[in-house]
């Protein structure tokens, strides 16, 4: 074993002394990550209806602030908010100050939701617009009012519709919390930073936080497989060669 360890290119004794410090940097991308897509999936789901229904006050509000948003690096707006708006007395001299706006982990919780809700906000605009018209004209002779057309019928399936881009949205959402390692936080990839600096290393650092960010994914993947084969069932196009290849029963 001794005559092996020497030809191994990573350092894996000095990466399994301080997985913890990984550990604690899963913790903060995952808690990072799952809480900006909860806060900015509620942030979504009103924004959502208001530009399907083209509302004539809320659409053109909602719809320039999520161009914004789209339109510009999470890296922006993650700088914007923490270096930025610090910038202004009204803010500094203001309740929120310490306990939000000057701690790096709120200004990142905000940033991500803000981004994942915009993003999410024209995903579920879609889905609602492609609700099928017999689903809504159904829902309408049988006597719903809009509100509960929507809430019975018509979210019900955007979300089921919603779900094969939305995995896309929240593996994107655990990338883009790399950002949170520009601002002191210490999560997986400022954590693989934090040991290649300290050690001088090429590269331990950073392979074991894509090691940990691919299982991450992994993970996801799989729960979203299990979701779409539990909601989405009835979309699966059905094998019907066997079926009308059966021999007709005979009467006696």
């Amino acid at each position: 074993m001794e005559n092996i360890l020497p030809y191994i290119p990573l350092d894996i004794v000095l990466i399994a002394d301080n997985f913890d410090r990984f550990l604690y940097g899963v913790w903060i991308t995952l808690n990072l990550t799952f809480l900006s897509l909860l806060l900015g999936g509620l942030l979504a789901i009103p924004m959502a209806i208001a530009r399907a229904s083209r509302h004539k006050i809320f659409d053109p509000i909602i719809q320039t602030y999520t161009y914004v948003f789209r339109g510009t690096p999470l890296l922006v707006q993650t700088y914007l908010i923490y270096y930025g708006v610090g910038q202004f007395d009204v803010i500094r001299e203001s309740f929120l100050w310490d306990p939000i706006i000057s701690s790096a982990w709120w200004c990142a919780l905000i940033a991500f939701t803000l981004n994942t809700a915009a993003y999410t906000t024209e995903l579920l605009r879609g889905a609602i617009a492609d609700t099928p018209k017999g689903e809504v004209e159904a829902a309408i002779a049988t006597g719903h009012s809009y509100r509960s057309r929507m809430r019975r019928i018509i979210l019900p399936s955007a979300f089921r519709r919603a779900i094969p881009a939305y995995s896309n949205e929240v593996i994107f959402m655990l990338h883009g919390s790399v950002v949170a390692s520009t601002i002191t936080l210490q999560d997986i990839l400022g954590v693989g930073r934090w040991l290649n600096g300290r050690y001088y290393l090429a590269y331990e650092g950073f392979i074991t936080a894509a090691l940990l960010y691919f299982l991450i994914v992994l993970c996801i993947t799989w729960a979203f497989r299990w979701f779409e084969r539990r909601y989405l069932r009835h979309l699966v196009r059905r094998d019907v060669s066997n079926e009308t290849n059966l021999p007709a029963q005979t009467t006696t």
